[in-house]
């Protein structure tokens, strides 16, 4: 197929409408979807093993009888930790091994201090009990999920990983499985979909209730999630893949058209946009797209992707590249340029951050360290990668001395007063010493 893609130039008189119309992406599902979410849901949530067998069977083609025919049991997983090749088994373990060395360092410990008369404030820092992860199955079989997920839980302390993933037609992927295994899941359960997140949110008979989800899914999975939120807690509603790549001209245009296909692969609705003030560099990439576009296997998906949200954008210079990303945030970033470390730092808003001509977006997919579960559709504004801290709680620690009870309690009583809040006065002056 020949390659289609939007040319843009901040010069145009409707540059500004002309981007916000590409960037425009809504997540939100129709009425259909989420009347049917809704009821899938409730079913579940009723009626337990019995709505999630029911609903297995239909969609993913399952035939079983009960709820404990969806538990993996551990000698499965090590069969397919066995089953897949060396390469594959190094290439998991390698991965879990940095990704788990990264996180380590995010790690929150629990912390007071005291002050002169004695009062000690702090937080104190608890992993959450027991928490639930999403893997999509079937033709999107993603054992990366697994590691990034599961890894950050177990590094915060979760006393227990439950993991569902569909296998249409009992089709089972063994480095998902695999993975499973290297991660440290405690149990992983073969049921995908909305039913799968009603399933943790409320508990059946076979799948314990958990305390947060995480994970991508499709859009019957991110409108459950949304829907169940505040029952658990959720990590966020993920819209479709995102790269953003900043280059100043001096990087090889195949590589770069690669990076650029790198996201474009993974769905029609994937964005992929390609900065630079450099016009004749814009033109040599375009010119290894269409060389390279019949090369993917997935042509037809990343081909669609790049015709409908796909863009080359030509700026004036480097600090116009500069109010594009932090207008744009985009999910991934990737600075090709000489000095990239001095230009992250004019960076407000952007989910991962790409450094350098040589770091490509797909080793932070799988191996770099950092987590790949990242904020897309400008969320980045306000949202940050998946990390350990998504799986630790802080509570205030307060403990006054009896000076320090009588101190404050003078101010406590004023404010109460002052908001017509008695007994909270009150209960302040027991402790003022007369």
């Amino acid at each position: 197929m020949a390659l289609e893609i939007n040319r843009l130039s901040t010069n145009q008189s409707d540059f500004d409408e002309k981007l916000t119309k590409l960037l425009a992406w809504e997540s939100v599902s129709d009425d259909a979807v989420q009347s049917t979410v809704k009821e899938i849901v409730n079913d579940v949530r009723q009626h337990g093993d019995t709505a999630l067998v029911k609903y297995s069977c239909r969609f993913d083609r399952l035939d079983i009888a009960d709820g404990d025919a969806l538990v993996v049991s551990k000698e499965k997983l090590q069969q397919s930790f066995d089953r897949i090749s060396d390469a594959q088994r190094d290439a998991l373990i390698l991965a879990a091994d940095r990704v788990r060395d990264y996180h380590q360092h995010q790690k929150q410990e629990t912390w007071t201090y005291t002050e002169a008369d004695g009062t000690v404030l702090g937080q104190q820092v608890t992993p959450l009990d027991r928490v639930g992860i999403y893997v999509p199955g079937g033709k999107a079989s993603y054992p990366s999920s697994v590691l990034m997920n599961a890894i950050p839980a177990k590094v915060a302390g979760v006393s227990e990983i439950i993991m569902t993933v569909p296998t249409p037609g009992g089709e089972v992927n063994d480095m998902v499985f695999a993975a499973a295994l290297i991660a440290g899941v405690d149990k992983v359960i073969t049921a995908g979909g909305a039913q799968a997140i009603a399933a943790l949110a409320y508990g059946t008979e076979s799948v314990p209730r958990v305390d947060k989800i995480v994970g991508p899914g499709n859009i019957y999975v991110a409108t459950a999630k949304r829907m169940v939120f505040g029952q658990v807690g959720i990590d966020m509603i993920a819209g479709p893949s995102e790269i953003m790549i900043v280059c100043d001209g001096k990087t090889d245009p195949d590589w770069i058209a690669m990076d650029l296909f790198s996201q474009a692969e993974h769905d029609e609705d994937a964005q992929s946009i390609l900065v630079s003030p450099d016009k004749a560099f814009l033109h040599a990439v375009e010119a290894s797209m269409e060389r390279l576009l019949p090369t993917l296997d997935r042509q037809s998906i990343a081909g669609r992707s790049l015709a409908d949200r796909g863009a080359l954008i030509h700026v004036a210079d480097m600090d116009e590249a500069v109010d594009m990303i932090n207008r744009i945030a985009p999910e991934h970033l990737e600075l090709s340029v000489d000095d990239p470390d001095d230009m992250r730092k004019k960076v407000r808003h952007a989910g991962a951050i790409f450094m350098g001509r040589y770091t490509a977006e797909a080793l932070g997919d799988y191996c770099a360290g950092p987590n790949h579960v990242l904020p897309t559709s400008g969320t980045a504004r306000f949202s940050s990668p998946l990390g350990v801290y998504d799986f630790q709680k802080r509570s205030s620690l307060i403990m006054c001395s009896e000076a320090s009870a009588s101190a404050l309690g003078k101010t406590a009583s004023v404010l109460a007063r002052g908001e017509s809040l008695t007994a909270h006065a009150r209960s302040a002056e027991y402790r003022i010493k007369k």
